[in-house]
């Protein structure tokens, strides 16, 4: 991986940011700008700042949902979900959605939004055209992480403690079955739907791999620090993993189980996108207030 460029964005007084997403067709890169309260809009193919979207208190989740268009925003502080349009940038409306919500996943088969809320610590299923909560599910722990398993046609949320991963059904928001994590604090998550893994950054300084199907841990590849978000490109089988302190974004080889490569990011540095279409990982610097532009070989 070699670097391309920084773009600056807006600055901000001490904070930084949080999870971010890139929709596919545009290219555009969607960031939750947590110590502003706002969602940065970039063009990732120009590396240019678009636009400044407010209204997004403690903005934390950021999900793209690629076939409908549309980028959801988890306003942590006043427990709100922004639905933005992906082609205009309009902020479409907003979804009251519990206390704090936090993770988001998206399954395009019913449409609907899992929101993990880090307060109370429930799962709620949102519909986002109605405006309306679907479900509600009291999770075992602080949920982290989640994401949706199209093959498997479940919800799959990181639990804090005990460390573990949540499967939840779609349709209701159920937990259908909990499988165990060796390591402490599941944190970042991502899913080989080909390979049926789910890869689970941890606190305690490793990645864990888990198979979906069985339920079983395969293996637990140490990395060098707490880590947050992870990112899987499966056709390069690489795995990034983004960690704050130093300041780095371990590459694991997946077939192997090493981390083989190190990109240096800046200290504080916890969060990154990917864009599997291009190629391109984005990383957003908050002692600098830039992102720094990266690009497979």
């Amino acid at each position: 991986m070699f670097f391309l460029q920084f773009t600056d964005l807006p600055p901000h007084q001490p904070g930084g940011f949080d999870h971010a997403d890139v929709h596919l067709k545009s290219g555009r890169v969607y960031v939750a700008h947590t110590a502003t309260g706002t969602v940065e809009v970039i063009d990732g193919e120009q590396a240019k700042h678009l636009t400044t979207l407010t209204g997004c208190v403690e903005a934390s989740g950021i999900i793209c949902a690629q076939n409908e268009n549309l980028v959801f925003a988890a306003a942590r502080g006043n427990g709100r979900i922004l639905v933005i349009d992906a082609l205009t940038n309009q902020v479409l409306q907003e979804v009251l959605a519990g206390s704090m919500p936090n993770g988001l996943a998206w399954d395009s088969n019913l449409k609907q939004l899992l929101v993990a809320d880090v307060e109370d610590n429930h799962a709620r299923l949102v519909d986002p055209y109605s405006r309306k909560v679907v479900s509600a599910t009291k999770l075992p722990g602080r949920p982290r992480w989640c994401a949706y398993s199209n093959k498997k046609n479940a919800f799959l949320v990181n639990v804090l403690e005990p460390p573990g991963l949540a499967i939840l059904a779609p349709e209701n928001g159920a937990q259908k079955s909990f499988m165990p994590i060796s390591v402490s604090g599941p944190h970042g998550l991502d899913i080989d739907e080909t390979k049926d893994k789910a890869y689970v950054a941890c606190d305690g300084g490793a990645v864990v791999v888990l198979n979906i199907t069985t339920g079983h841990q395969e293996a637990a590849v140490p990395i060098g620090g707490g880590p947050d978000v992870i990112w899987l490109n499966a056709d390069r089988q690489r795995l990034y993993c983004a960690i704050g302190k130093p300041g780095v974004i371990e590459v694991i080889d997946t077939e192997k189980l090493i981390a083989d490569e190190k990109v240096t990011t800046e200290e504080g540095a916890h969060t990154f996108t990917f864009d599997r279409k291009r190629q391109r990982l984005y990383a957003f610097l908050p002692k600098s207030c830039r992102m720094g532009i990266y690009e497979e070989k």
